[in-house]
């Protein structure tokens, strides 16, 4: 448990400083420890959508929210991530 808080604080560190795919990376060694704490997912997502990656940041918004189905920030980062999938396709359909 203390390697799982340590990880996640060195995630939430790079996010701070901008450094989403090092933070990404944290909280997925994160995840190794722990599948079942929603937050280190909806704190990837975020990253997720902070590097464009849109279907990576569903992916753990879809996760979080099948063990809490009421998690506001899973729900807000998803639709986020469906906004940035929206774009990505119109801009594909004008190539």
């Amino acid at each position: 448990m203390e390697k799982f808080k340590s990880l996640k604080n060195e995630g939430n560190d790079f996010v701070k400083m901008g450094e989403y795919e090092e933070a990404a990376n944290k909280y997925s060694e994160c995840m190794k420890l722990n599948t079942e704490e929603c937050t280190v997912y909806t704190n990837r997502a975020l990253c997720y959508l902070k590097l464009y990656k849109y279907e990576e940041a569903k992916q753990d918004c879809d996760h979080v929210l099948q063990i809490e189905d009421s998690n506001i920030k899973a729900f807000y980062r998803r639709a986020l991530a469906y906004k940035g999938l929206q774009v990505r396709k119109k801009n594909m359909a004008g190539i």
